[in-house]
């Protein structure tokens, strides 16, 4: 299982959200580069990009800041936020993006993803925000009536390469992951899902190992690195120990 730092980036500096609430910020850098930076040399193997600023407004806002962060990083980088045409997809992926995470547009034009998929293979994974289990979009600011777990059931066959599922409820928080809606989501697709949200100590990590069986193939942790609730060689350490 992958431990992904996450760093994510609102009017160009560093900083993490609690439940994805644009209001509710703590400025963790001015320098998302340099954080990245770090996490390498920490010994990531791969590093969640997100650029909050373009998942509110619905485009891509701080795409030089990105372009910076994987020209300068010597790890795979997965990008989202806003990302929601072709072209947005193509300029990440042309910079060298490993992954591009489309959010709120899979929810609502499968046709796209699907196109996304043949024109980018193997590069597009879904990130599925989910509240009381119900898909959250737009930078989590609505909810709509459909089940995070249909809305994979209904993206799996596109060719997408997996799942980010988050749970809003627990993002930000260091109140645990919700593993009941993770093990859910997971069983719910025959693809690999990354978890995110709640992570707070080691022993939510140990927690999520019992769930690779169900197809969790990593998770991101943002704010319990920042606020140093966990460190992240600690988490590296303990999953190598499982892999063993």
């Amino acid at each position: 299982m992958k431990i992904i730092p996450a760093v994510d980036i609102k009017a160009g500096k560093c900083v993490r959200l609690s439940q994805g609430k644009a209001d509710q910020e703590t400025v963790y850098g001015n320098d998302p580069v340099e954080m990245a930076d770090h996490w390498d040399e920490e010994g990531a193997s791969r590093i969640h990009v997100v650029d909050l600023d373009g998942a509110f407004q619905g485009h891509p806002v701080n795409v030089e800041i990105i372009k910076n962060i994987i020209h300068q990083s010597s790890v795979d980088i997965q990008i989202g936020g806003g990302i929601r045409t072709l072209e947005h997809i193509e300029t990440y992926i042309k910079s060298g993006a490993f992954q591009v995470i489309l959010g709120t547009i899979a929810q609502q034009d499968p046709q796209f993803v699907e196109e996304a998929c043949k024109r980018f293979p193997g590069r597009i994974t879904i990130g599925i925000d989910a509240k009381n289990g119900l898909v959250a979009v737009k930078g989590w600011v609505e909810v709509s009536t459909e089940k995070a777990t249909d809305l994979a059931k209904r993206l799996e066959s596109l060719g997408v390469s997996g799942f980010i599922f988050t749970d809003i409820s627990r993002d930000g928080m260091l109140q645990g992951p919700n593993l009941t809606s993770i093990r859910e989501f997971a069983e719910s697709t025959s693809l690999p899902v990354i978890a995110s949200g709640g992570v707070s100590r080691l022993e939510d990590i140990s927690n999520l190992l019992e769930l690779v069986a169900c197809g969790v193939s990593g998770v991101i942790i943002g704010k319990a690195l920042y606020d140093k609730t966990l460190a992240f060689r600690d988490a590296l350490s303990l999953t190598q120990k499982h892999a063993g």
